[in-house]
């Protein structure tokens, strides 16, 4: 009972903290927002010491412990903006939006969209992921994007608000796949962020960083059925602006075994996520537990 209340105190904590954020200017806001995070470094010594023991894992031959603790605290930061940001997220539109993030590669979307089969864009945790929603619609692309429902109704409430704020509508990931389908056969952008160990939907196991790691399939599968293509798409924080990165689709490969295309294929942008991640290792969301399932094979 003592901590269903303390949910409660912390979620009007938190709402009046966001409401004293919204007055200030996003960029004011984005700095306060970065010091909070660099605090909730120190304050949570469960996260930072996952934060540091996955960043060890990852770059144990590659970084020094000075400079892993050092990307630690600046993950943190960048989960400060993030939030900030968010929270900022009505004061953005089509008249600034390009002042905030650059984009690349919009014409690879364009082109998906001609093909009339549907688009997936693959996104990572890494950078304002949730700023990749919000440009495709102020930019007047359809579509809707797969969320994870968080555990604290309120909280929940508040998150998609915020999103519709900017007509972001999430389907849940345990909802019915045959809404995930018809977003694509209706031809709109279904948004997926699957880089995560998830045990509760359907995966493979891949390598990442040199390491097997539990997979969602659900982009390469959803891609087989509709044709759709697979875009990632990484938002990349430059100082007090964004990166936005539209890569090329991802080349399937379709030999005939669906098992084994279905791992290849996960792998291919597995791949290109890690690329990213490596070369942003500050901006991506090392706090959970990536290598959680275990392989037993």
């Amino acid at each position: 009972m003592r901590y269903k209340y303390r949910r409660y105190y912390l979620y009007y904590l938190g709402r009046i903290a966001a409401f004293l954020v919204y007055l200030l200017p996003i960029s004011a806001g984005s700095g306060l927002a970065a010091f909070l995070g660099r605090c909730v470094f120190y304050l949570l010594p469960e996260y930072r010491d996952i934060t540091i023991d996955n960043l060890t894992r990852a770059f144990a031959n590659e970084k020094t412990p000075s400079q892993i603790r050092h990307i630690a605290v600046k993950v943190f930061e960048n989960l400060g903006r993030n939030a900030s940001e968010l929270i900022n997220f009505p004061k953005i539109t089509k008249d600034n939006v390009d002042r905030l993030v650059k984009i690349e590669g919009m014409s690879i979307v364009d082109e998906s969209f001609a093909r009339g089969k549907g688009t997936i864009i693959l996104a990572a945790h890494m950078g304002n992921w949730e700023l990749t929603g919000l440009v495709f619609r102020i930019k007047g692309y359809p579509g809707q994007t797969i969320g994870k429902k968080i555990y604290f109704y309120k909280y929940d409430n508040w998150l998609n608000g915020l999103r519709r704020a900017q007509d972001i509508n999430v389907i849940y990931r345990d909802e019915s796949p045959r809404k995930m389908l018809r977003v694509l056969k209706d031809n709109k952008i279904l948004g997926i962020v699957a880089d995560q160990d998830v045990d509760s939907v359907e995966g493979v196991f891949v390598n990442f960083f040199g390491m097997p790691a539990y997979t969602p399939i659900g982009p390469v599968a959803l891609a087989k059925v509709t044709g759709a293509s697979i875009i990632p798409v990484f938002v990349v924080r430059e100082g007090r602006h964004h990166r936005f990165i539209i890569e090329k689709p991802v080349e399937l490969v379709d030999t005939g075994n669906k098992d084994a295309d279905i791992k290849v294929n996960t792998q291919r942008w597995s791949d290109i996520v890690e690329s990213y991640i490596r070369r942003y290792p500050e901006q991506w969301v090392w706090m959970h537990r990536r290598w959680k399932t275990k392989n037993e094979v």
